[in-house]
């Protein structure tokens, strides 16, 4: 099966891919009415809580709206145009939309967001939208998907069961395919860094040493699918086995390409999500030690004097 087509009405002429060239808009709708769509209704909540007089930290806002354009980024410019016909470019979208935009659309904290801005259930009625989505976090269906037992493998199989079955031709092959394909990378990295991150409330709050276990659990796999793409001594995607020749790319050297990137996505959100994570510890500990000072305060530092009493007393006895 000839697959340097693809099936999706795509103009394969393609001229040499530059990053310029790569740059231009060339939007997707399904992506751009969504990414257009989250800065709305996360604007509409930001908006909403400042009415009231509620704060809501800019860097919350800016770290979201970063994220929603760095799907934008990859989805409606011509990235994804030269994403059909070069692996490596391909891969450059999967790594953005599966492990950097999740990241800092998670950073933004949007169920907390949302939960503060949403109203609440009226008199007369005992599920509005806040009480709705109170209900999907602590559902069991959430609990199932957010377990590490859940999120790990289905980290590791969106690599090796798509790109390494017929899975991912047949995907390529028509553009809703591609499409749920790269929703679903969304939705993936999303689900995999959503109780890693632990901004927003959820089933499943491990606590900092755990999160960077379950990190550092599926990264691995990551390098190594890099890796296997690197040494391949063939193309081993049928999709990208004969790119068009307007492009000027050999198929293998391509991959290789497509391997490395995929080995480098591996260490930078992890470097991002490590830096986060101290960050959110040490924060943790500096409100514990206020929580703690506060009570002291309150109560005459009784925990101390007690402590001082019970040393006396040992050094009494050694008397």
């Amino acid at each position: 099966m000839d697959h340097s087509g693809h099936g999706s009405g795509m103009n394969m002429d393609l001229p040499p891919f530059t990053l310029g060239r790569g740059l231009e808009f060339s939007p997707d709708p399904f992506f751009l009415v969504g990414c257009l769509l989250a800065i709305a209704l996360y604007g509409w909540g930001v908006v909403r809580l400042r009415r009231r007089g509620d704060a809501w930290p800019v860097a919350r806002t800016v770290l979201f709206v970063v994220g929603v354009l760095s799907v934008a980024l990859v989805m409606c410019t011509k990235l994804n145009d030269y994403g059909m016909v070069m692996f490596s470019v391909h891969m450059v979208q999967h790594m953005v939309i599966s492990m950097l935009s999740p990241i800092l659309l998670l950073l933004g904290a949007p169920v907390t967001l949302a939960l503060r801005a949403l109203p609440v259930a009226g008199r007369g009625n005992r599920k509005g939208p806040r009480e709705l989505l109170l209900m999907l976090l602590h559902s069991r269906y959430m609990k199932i998907v957010t377990h590490p037992a859940f999120t790990i493998p289905l980290f590791i199989a969106s690599l090796y069961a798509l790109y390494f079955t017929p899975v991912f031709d047949f995907l390529m092959s028509s553009k809703p395919g591609h499409l749920g394909m790269m929703v679903h990378f969304l939705a993936v990295g999303l689900v995999f860094f959503w109780p890693i991150m632990g901004v927003d409330p959820g089933p499943h709050r491990p606590g900092y040493v755990m999160r960077m276990l379950e990190l550092f659990a599926g990264m691995p796999f990551h390098a190594f699918f890099g890796i296997a793409l690197m040494m391949a001594t063939q193309p081993m995607i049928g999709t990208y086995k004969n790119p068009p020749a307007s492009l000027g790319i050999d198929a293998l050297t391509d991959q290789n390409a497509a391997g490395g990137i995929a080995w480098a996505f591996s260490e930078i959100p992890s470097v991002l999500v490590l830096i986060a994570l101290v960050f959110q510890w040490y924060r943790s500990e500096q409100r514990v030690a206020r929580r703690a000072d506060r009570a002291a305060d309150r109560d005459g530092d009784k925990e101390l004097a007690a402590y001082n009493a019970y040393l006396a007393s040992l050094q009494a006895r050694g008397r």
